[in-house]
């Protein structure tokens, strides 16, 4: 159980794992096949580098978002869990008021008493 702090989840996963291996070799053959790989993988890059500069602005933002939320009262939204995927939500208003409400879903949850599933498998 937690509170989902922005209103958006992180799409890129497993970023790494889907670049090639490039060629070693220092002969005309291997440097073009390098050449080639890069310029297919560029767009890979320009996400890599988008999703940084997300991110940064992100830490940037959120003492001031967190700090703008608890100051004015922005309701809460909290969500349940099966690992890393949300399978319910739901608003939960002021930061005590959802505190409880987690509270009182944990509790329902360690009971068997499971929420139904609210959101659509993505």
């Amino acid at each position: 159980m937690s509170r989902r702090w922005v209103p958006w989840r992180r799409r890129l996963k497993g970023a790494w794992e889907l670049m090639p291996n490039l060629p070693g070799g220092d002969d005309p053959i291997s440097m073009t096949l390098t050449v080639i790989i890069l310029i297919l993988c560029l767009p890979i890059f320009v996400l890599v580098i988008v999703w940084g500069l997300e991110f940064l602005v992100l830490l940037l933002l959120l003492p001031f978002v967190v700090l703008a939320r608890s100051v004015f009262g922005h309701q809460w939204v909290i969500e349940a869990r099966k690992g890393w995927t949300p399978v319910w939500e739901e608003p939960a208003g002021n930061w005590a008021e959802s505190a409880q409400a987690i509270r009182d879903v944990a509790a329902a949850i360690e009971q068997g008493n499971t929420p139904p599933a609210n959101l659509a498998e993505r």
